[in-house]
């Protein structure tokens, strides 16, 4: 994936989370690690890296959140993105 579609997908990842957080509520919890990335999508200057590590650990807190409202399935989703997320932090 060229970094300009990561950009596109974190834009809308980040639609998403605006999205949850208005519908199901949102305590902060599961977009603190999101947030202290200090990675959004306007740097548009920031690594394909970091933007890639910034997807995978917002896909992780959308799964949580969605996880914790009910639904099925997406504690799994949840712990998958978190070992992608793992990957890419242990990357230099």
């Amino acid at each position: 994936m060229q970094k300009e579609e990561l950009i596109q997908l974190h834009t809308l990842m980040v639609q998403l989370k605006s999205y949850f957080e208005k519908t199901c509520g949102n305590d902060g919890k599961p977009f603190k690690e999101y947030e202290e990335l200090n990675v959004t999508p306007c740097h548009i200057y920031k690594s394909k890296r970091e933007h890639t590590l910034a997807v995978f650990t917002l896909g992780k807190g959308i799964a949580e959140l969605l996880s914790q409202k009910g639904y099925p399935g997406f504690d799994k989703l949840s712990a998958r993105l978190e070992q992608m997320a793992d990957r890419f932090r242990k990357k230099k």
